[in-house]
């Protein structure tokens, strides 16, 4: 079955590409070889084509949408009936869709839709024009979601500490996995914890955003974790892109996305993996539940599960991430005018960000390595991109001085002078939670009780 006849609502070209090459290649006659399909393109489209002008007479309340969100069909039964040479958009294995013929094309590769699908540049391109204009006529934007330490948790069995044994009593059923957030996945070794707060910010981040999934995993793992994320298909549809769809290897890229770049979001806790589009990416705070999580980042702190704890769905990460989502798409869409075209996701995700720290200025003190320029230091950057004010020297405007130890000068300033002294978590904190965080929870005070291992120290 079809996913885009499925969910109408969240309707996109890769939707429409899915459905397309499922009703060609997944028909009832199973004696039918895939080669046959392009030759056959141009009659079924034609059908395909008469059923949607007859559902528009039968149902006009819905000509609007269609109209928005062309059907791939139609565009591929224009392409056909031209008498112009054809540009082979793209190809199925290694014959254009559209004439049939035996070509070699040079373009992106979206497996995540079907098997062997690969379109041309130029036809990416316009699809993407296409895809936009239905996303503004609907208020939508696109948004990439990470699987692993984003939206959830997995372990493999095998590395369960015995303090997390307690787990398997409390797994939930895979025959309805609606309701639960633990899950035994026996059959892959594996556990899985669903993130708090999931399935609320899925159904809220569905309102403003077409979804995709985008995950290092293989394609198994990918669309095993998106029936406990989705179960009936509702957010993500066939846009579940793993590591075997990605064009560079050991990266992600918005090259397999059918969406402007302009109109893309992207949730990840890895910021490295998306080394052509930081400016899209909204980074989040790693999710440790279960103990191999810390034990693969070299934490030494106690997992969640090891501390039989979780985060707090009302004031946890997904939470304070789902207000900056619906921030970025107001003021991407206020005013409600028609021509979006210079609205920009990248440029107001920016202005969002410098509204966290905005009326604060910072001093360091001995949080820098001696030879470095602190203009350059990352710490610096990203206090500057979240608002802030920095500066090398304290005077009468400084709000926060940023140190590691008691016994500095500028420190003994800002207490005489009762300023806010916070370590570097301060900063860290506000940067993956989005918001401006207490400073008593943040004093040196508390820095000596975590010890050096919780917090990043320079020396």
């Amino acid at each position: 079955m079809s996913v885009a006849s499925d969910s109408p609502v969240h309707s996109s070209s890769s939707d429409d590409l899915a459905a397309f090459l499922e009703t060609e290649l997944d028909s009832e006659d199973s004696d039918s070889s895939s080669e046959s399909f392009p030759i056959e393109a141009a009659e079924d489209a034609d059908v395909s084509n008469h059923r949607l002008k007859r559902q528009k007479l039968e149902h006009p309340e819905d000509e609007t949408e269609n109209v928005a969100s062309m059907t791939f069909s139609e565009e591929i039964s224009e392409a056909s009936s031209s008498k112009s040479p054809c540009e082979h958009p793209g190809t199925f294995g290694n014959m254009c869709f559209v004439c049939g013929q035996k070509v070699e094309v040079t373009g992106v590769s979206l497996g995540y839709i079907h098997k062997g699908f690969k379109l041309q540049q130029d036809e990416v391109t316009r699809l993407r024009d296409i895809d936009m204009k239905a996303l503004q006529s609907q208020r939508k934007l696109c948004l990439v979601l990470d699987l692993d330490h984003t939206l959830l948790n997995s372990t493999v069995l095998r590395d369960l500490r015995p303090e997390e044994e307690y787990l398997k009593s409390h797994t939930h059923s895979l025959q309805d996995v609606s309701g639960g957030d633990i899950f035994m996945l026996e059959f892959m070794h594996m556990m899985t914890k669903l993130r708090p707060f999931v399935h609320s910010f899925l159904k809220e981040a569905s309102k403003m955003f077409v979804m995709y999934i985008y995950t290092m995993g293989d394609r198994p793992y990918a669309r095993q974790m998106a029936k406990l994320l989705d179960p009936k298909g509702d957010y993500f549809g066939e846009r579940i892109i793993s590591r075997d769809d990605g064009t560079v290897k050991h990266q992600k890229s918005l090259d397999v996305v059918l969406g402007q770049e302009k109109a893309v979001l992207i949730l990840d806790d890895t910021e490295n993996a998306w080394p052509g589009h930081k400016d899209n990416l909204i980074v989040i705070e790693r999710y440790h539940f279960f103990a191999s999580s810390c034990k693969q980042f070299d934490h030494r702190f106690q997992s969640l599960s090891q501390l039989k704890s979780d985060e707090s769905e009302p004031e946890g990460v997904l939470s304070a991430v789902l207000k900056v989502l619906k921030q970025t798409h107001s003021l991407f869409f206020q005013d409600g005018g028609e021509d979006l075209s210079s609205r920009d996701v990248r440029s107001l995700l920016k202005q969002v960000r410098k509204e966290i720290l905005k009326g604060c200025k910072v001093v360091f003190s001995r949080v820098f390595p001696t030879k470095c320029q602190a203009e350059d230091h990352p710490l610096w950057r990203v206090a500057e991109g979240l608002g802030a004010t920095c500066a090398t020297e304290v005077d009468a405007s400084v709000t926060h001085v940023v140190a590691m130890d008691v016994g500095t000068e500028k420190v003994r300033w800002a207490i005489r002078e009762k300023k806010f002294v916070v370590h570097r978590g301060w900063i860290d904190a506000a940067n993956y939670l989005w918001k401006k965080q207490p400073e008593e929870n943040f004093g040196l005070e508390q820095l000596k009780k975590q010890g050096a291992d919780d917090v990043t120290v320079e020396k």
